[in-house]
Order: structure tokens, then sequence, then C-alpha cells
């Protein structure tokens, strides 16, 4: 269905002409939304390197905990043993009084 109305062309309408010094108000809009973008992208950098150097010492606390947790593994099964050791020990000699 065609429209009762005349068509308009961007020439009818001097607010959308181009202006006189080559700059149209959109190419301003995407310039300074380029120049967001650009800072926004070496801000995302910089807080990247952060990231990435914080995560290193991170990875380090976490190693050193894991040795200290299996150092403390070793040590309560070392300690585990020696209590069964005991255990079965005094058990013997408490069957052997008995037999006796």
């Amino acid at each position: 269905m065609a429209s009762s109305s005349p068509r308009s062309s961007p020439t009818d309408n001097p607010q959308l002409l181009p202006l006189s010094d080559g700059h149209s108000p959109l190419s301003s809009v995407i310039y300074e939304l380029s120049q967001q973008v650009q800072t926004g992208m070496e801000n995302m950098l910089k807080m990247i390197s952060e990231i990435d150097q914080s995560s290193g010492g991170i990875i380090e606390d976490i190693e050193k905990c894991k040795d200290s947790a299996l150092e403390r593994k070793r040590t309560l099964e070392e300690d585990k043993e020696r209590f069964q050791k005991a255990a079965y020990s005094v058990l013997d000699m408490l069957n052997n009084r008995e037999n006796n």
C-alpha cells in the first residue's frame, strides 16, 4: 500500500545535512564512543596485568599451603600408626594377663 505523503529526502531537512566543517554530529558521536572504548580497553589491559601479577602470588601461596597440608597429613599418619601400635601392645598385655 503506497503512502499518500511524499517521500522526504535528506536534502529537504537542513538538520540532516553535514556540517560545513566536514564533521557530522554522527561522526562526532562515533569518535567520542571510539575514544571511550579505547580508554576502556586500556583500563581492562591494566587490570588484566594486575590480576596476572596477583594470581602468581596466590598460586604460590596455594602451593605452600598444599605442601604444608601434605606434611601435616604425613605427621598425622605417623602419629596414628604409633598410637595403633601402642593400643595393640596394651591389648596384648591385657590379654596375656587374663590368660595367666
